[in-house]
Order: C-alpha cells, then structure tokens, then sequence
C-alpha cells in the first residue's frame, strides 16, 4: 500500500491507522493540488491509497472504512453488530461532513467571500470558528466518560479525530480549554506508539 498524505492534514488519520494496522507500506508526502497528486485524485486532495491491487481509494472516510474490512483482524472497526456498524457510519459523516468543512473558512477565508480586505476576511474566519466551536461541543458531550470515541477499545474514529482536534487547537481562540475531555481523549490518543511513529514520519512534533 501506498499513501499520499500532506503533514498535518486529515490524512494524518489515515496514516494512524496504517501504523495500528501493522501491514506494510509506504508513505509519501505531496502537495494538495500538484501535478503529482492530480495524477492519483483528480480533485487533488489528500489522503489517497493506492491499495497494491491496481486501484486507488480517495476519501478519508472511505479509506478508513476499506481498512477496517480489509484487516479485520486489526479490530478497528468499534464492533460487528448492526448498531455498532451503523454508528461508526454516524460518526464518520459527522467528521466528514460537519466538523471538517468547519475550517474551510477557517483555513482558506478568500474563497467564502469577494472582499479582500482584512476585516471581511476576519468576518468569514470567524464564522468558521463558531462553527468549529459548536462541532466541538458535540464531541465534547459525547467523549465526557470514555477512554475511547466509541467506548471501550480504540477505533478509527479515534485517529480520525486526531488531526482535527489539532486544527481546533490551533486555532480556537483559548485553544481546547472549554474541551475537557476532547483535550483527555486527545493526550491518550498522542501516546500512542503508533500515533508516535506517524507524527514522526510526517515531521510533526
């Protein structure tokens, strides 16, 4: 397998997975939108695998759902019953539908508005950062009391979060102080030897 990923991005997720997985691949950091990427995912947009197999999955939550079928024995998948299934399923268009886009404005203000000046800009971003708060909030109810994002064994959720949680830090002004237990569910997840190893691999401290 072979993952193209930009540092810090939500492929960061994916690379998590990869190192908890254990099966052998490679990683290959590109640059959104470049020629070299635009020849894996025409969108230009990472993470993308090439699975080994003649084909290449783009889509974080795509991936990350392909990984949990494909090494089942890596247990990542937060269970096999119907319900259990269907809540990773909730959990991971949440990520990939409400708490991602939230940075958009955060993170490329220019492209929400047809003002160029610093105060329109300013509007657009902080607009995102509410919208990141109250995202956040979400996961900060439903992680009050677990180890895990979904109970009691890690899953993909669990990486999936990871890079996120980092933007928020980032950027919401105060950081994650209002977030108790994301920052908890957080710091567990960041002493993980594997999460260690991709952060690592990615340059990132």
């Amino acid at each position: 397998m072979k993952l193209y990923y930009a540092a810090g991005a939500c492929s960061l997720g994916v690379h998590i997975v990869l190192e908890w997985i254990g099966a052998p691949y490679e990683a290959q950091a590109v640059k959104p939108g470049s020629p070299e990427l635009l020849k894996v995912n025409p969108l230009g947009a990472v993470p993308a695998l090439d699975t080994g197999e003649g084909w290449i999955l783009t889509q974080a939550a795509a991936i990350l759902r392909h990984l949990t079928r494909a090494y089942p024995q890596a247990r990542l998948a937060g269970g096999q019953g119907v319900r259990e299934q269907a809540e990773i399923d909730r959990w991971l268009c949440f990520f990939t539908g409400d708490v991602h886009p939230a940075f958009y404005p955060v993170f490329m203000s220019q492209r929400y508005t047809t003002a160029t000046d610093d105060a329109s800009l300013k509007a657009v971003r902080d607009a995102g950062l509410a919208l990141v708060r109250k995202r956040f909030a979400i996961m900060e109810a439903h992680l009050k009391d677990k180890a895990f994002f979904l109970g009691d064994a890690r899953s993909i959720l669990d990486a999936y979060t990871f890079p996120m949680v980092r933007w928020g830090a980032a950027t919401l002004p105060g950081g994650l102080a209002d977030f108790p237990a994301i920052v908890a569910h957080h710091e567990k997840i960041a002493r993980d030897e594997g999460v260690r190893r991709a952060l690592a691999a990615e340059g990132i401290a």
